[in-house]
């Protein structure tokens, strides 16, 4: 299944998982398989890191950092468009070996890579905007302004279900920002993550950027403890679960180092009395089944006003009937497979929790078997609906589960979706001004994201993307984002020829 043009560029039946550029060598670790969810064949092979690995793959990026940092930040630009122009390349290859090994459509593939083209444009554009300020000083013939400064090695965890785009997010501005990245993908999806690095590498091999700018290293958990411990990385941005993004931020808060973290959603989709019907369906059925609800953006709960609630319903029960499942690698296909069978599982146990907390299965819930679903990780999304925000529903099911309920006013609609540990998407349908704006006001959405007429997911990279609460509060992608990969530095400038002090000080020596 890995295209011949992939193939043309190193990766195939068994690949290097470790990285720092042009320099690529097998990890000494335990061998990892890829396993396909959609057919449950091996794609191919590589070697975990050890921890004797991955420190030279530190040290080389700490030795880089040097050479790239004192680059012009706009000639640092110049080398993102040219990874951009080269990710056009291999778009609907590298889209392709996503679906495959991840399990998302084809259409979502493609789109994950596009993504990180656009990604590239916006980081080029950046290179040449990354402004400090300047502002009046209280002492006379003195100047003071802020500039920014590149922190270091950046260190980036991503999860399977966005192998490419998220990493992509964080590495291009840091790199324009003037950082070494060190990346540890995903286990579950280490051949894209490897696809991508070879396509770096060939740029920085032909431009002569030093190892290290770019750096790959496939490990298990053990890794990502070793980055979130380790001082050489001023900052660890981690995308994932909740479970695990405490456990990132309380290692690099206790050695006082930053960490920007992108994890769990609980998002909720409230249709107003005065919601336009047919712009809420499509919305809601991609948002709840896109990626096989393995997004952290996923729609989880819809919340309905009684008075179009059955029509909501009913409509909702014929859209569920028209989706397809199957090989995501189809284009006629809306809904691909589960990542693995531990997913299908969750999936299982939290239809059997929720039916238990005092919830009636509406529709789907079925895990699918037989020919075309032998991997075992195929399920019918289901809707579920409940009378009480229970306890299953405030958790986070990685899985296209969507929860049911009714409200009686925007008010308690509004806290219904605010009642939840998490806090990053959030979408209300309406066509009415003031609860359009009563949703997005400070009493409104407690989430990082808050739409008015279009679903929860499918977030632009110009905007700043992340969360509140037990979503991690970090921001990535547009906006000025970039400062999360720098520090600031106040300057201070005294032309003068006296030393006056802030505050009238006088000290007379």
């Amino acid at each position: 299944m890995i295209s011949s043009s992939l193939i043309a560029l190193g990766l195939g039946e068994k690949n290097n998982g470790i990285s720092t550029g042009s320099i690529h060598w097998q990890g000494k670790g335990a061998l990892l398989d890829s396993i396909s969810p959609v057919d449950g064949k091996t794609i191919g092979s590589t070697q975990l890191a050890t921890e004797e690995d991955y420190n030279k793959v530190i040290k080389t990026a700490v030795e880089a950092y040097k050479v790239w940092s004192a680059m012009p930040a706009p000639k640092r630009g110049e080398i993102v468009r040219l990874i951009g122009d080269e990710l056009r390349k291999y778009k609907e290859d590298l889209g392709r070996l996503v679906s495959y090994e991840m399990g998302k459509s084809l259409q979502e593939g493609w789109g994950e890579v596009q993504e990180m083209i656009d990604i590239c444009d916006f980081a080029v554009g950046l290179s040449r905007q990354l402004y400090g300020l300047t502002m009046h000083s209280e002492r006379p013939s003195h100047r003071m302004y802020e500039q920014y400064h590149p922190l270091g090695v950046v260190g980036i965890i991503s999860a399977f279900n966005f192998p490419v785009a998220v990493w992509s997010w964080n590495t291009m501005l840091a790199w324009v920002c003037g950082n070494t990245c060190v990346w540890k993908p995903s286990e579950k999806a280490p051949l894209s993550a490897i696809a991508c690095q070879l396509i770096v590498s060939r740029v920085f091999a032909a431009n002569n950027i030093p190892e290290g700018v770019s750096c790959l290293v496939v490990g298990d958990a053990v890794v990502g403890q070793l980055m979130s411990n380790d001082p050489r990385l001023p900052l660890v941005s981690a995308t994932g679960s909740t479970r695990m993004g405490k456990s990132v931020g309380t290692a690099v808060a206790q050695r006082l180092g930053r960490s920007l973290l992108e994890l769990g959603g609980n998002n909720a989709i409230i249709v107003s009395k005065a919601a336009d019907l047919d712009l809420v369906i499509p919305a809601v059925v991609f948002g709840a089944v896109g990626t096989g609800g393995q997004r952290c953006t996923t729609t989880r709960r819809l919340i309905v006003h009684t008075d179009c609630y059955d029509e909501v319903k009913t409509r909702l029960v014929k859209a569920y009937g028209q989706l397809k499942i199957g090989n995501p690698l189809l284009k006629e296909n809306h809904v691909g497979p589960l990542i693995d069978t531990h997913a299908v599982h969750a999936f299982s146990n939290a239809i059997l929790q929720a039916q238990a907390e005092g919830g009636s299965l509406l529709t789907g819930g079925d895990v699918l078997g037989g020919t075309g679903y032998e991997s075992g990780c195929y399920v019918k999304p289901a809707i579920i609906v409940m009378k009480t925000q229970s306890h299953v529903v405030k958790e986070e099911t990685f899985a296209p589960i969507l929860y049911l309920m009714k409200c009686d006013s925007l008010d308690q609609a509004i806290a219904f979706q605010n009642d939840v540990p998490q806090g990053l998407s959030s979408s209300l349908f309406t066509l009415n001004l003031r609860e359009a704006e009563q949703f997005l006001s400070a009493a409104g959405s407690d989430c990082g994201i808050a739409n008015i007429n279009i679903g929860t997911s499918g977030a632009e990279i110009g905007g700043a993307f992340g969360g509140e609460k037990e979503t991690g509060g970090g921001r990535e992608s547009g906006s000025d984002s970039w400062k999360a990969y720098m520090r600031r530095q106040t300057n201070t400038i005294n032309y003068g020829s006296t030393m006056p002090l802030a505050q009238g000080i006088r000290f007379e020596i």
